[in-house]
């Protein structure tokens, strides 16, 4: 059973996002990227509700939660937040969803376009998720069926996609996870996107060299 954090320190927090913080820096240095193009988004599923506001007292800015009902719990206690849903998307709960935050990074589904129409305004900003590895059972669009969902984000659901995300298989080394992060990242310049979801306690200094804009962090953060 994963952990449940709890009692959280903020002045621990704090400096967790400090080291977080210089490892991306770092990793902008040897990709020779401007750190600012990083965001780090704190990944809350097994954040305690009640421990929310710790996060703010530790200087993040940025959360993102996999979990529609845990998202509405936590947005209501913390609303000054930068709330991002960072989960795979249910269509069923994109109308709860999409007045609580202000990117998704996982949207794969031509059902979750559908609700998107109905629910959420016109230049919704949202992610496409790819999956880049082949890896089976995984959800995320195939790479080849890319350009066809993207032309569906825009004409179906009128979103503004604004890059793309990844969940590359399990890895022994970060190392491992590099081709799957460089293939989103030629993937995502091929069709002018900005941004990249990519990278989380395990890898997210691989991801940032190899171009991500957005990392999820958890653990890191809080143990």
């Amino acid at each position: 059973m994963a952990m449940i954090f709890e009692g959280l320190d903020p002045e621990r927090v704090a400096t967790n996002r400090q080291s977080v913080e210089a490892e991306i820096a770092d990793a902008c240095a040897r990709a020779g990227r401007d750190p600012r193009e990083v965001e780090l988004v704190a990944a809350v599923k097994y954040v305690a509700a009640g421990e929310i506001a710790v996060l703010r007292e530790a200087g993040l800015k940025h959360a993102g939660e996999n979990r529609a009902q845990a998202l509405a719990e936590k947005q209501a206690l913390e609303p000054n937040l930068d709330w991002h849903f960072i989960g795979h998307v249910q269509s069923r709960k994109v109308k709860d969803i999409v007045p609580r935050v202000s990117l998704i990074h996982a949207v794969s589904t031509d059902s979750v376009l559908g609700q998107m129409a109905r629910h959420a305004p016109e230049g919704f900003p949202i992610l496409v998720e790819v999956n880049v590895s082949g890896e089976a059972g995984k959800s995320g669009i195939p790479p080849d069926e890319l350009v066809a969902f993207l032309d569906r984000c825009r004409t179906v659901a009128h979103a503004d996609v604004r890059g793309l995300m990844t969940m590359p298989p399990l890895a022994a080394s970060p190392e491992n996870s590099r081709p799957w992060f460089r293939g989103l990242a030629a993937l995502a310049s091929g069709h002018g996107l900005e941004h990249l979801s990519m990278g989380t306690t395990q890898d997210f200094g691989v991801a940032v060299e190899e171009g991500a804009t957005l990392v999820r962090v958890g653990t890191r953060l809080y143990a």
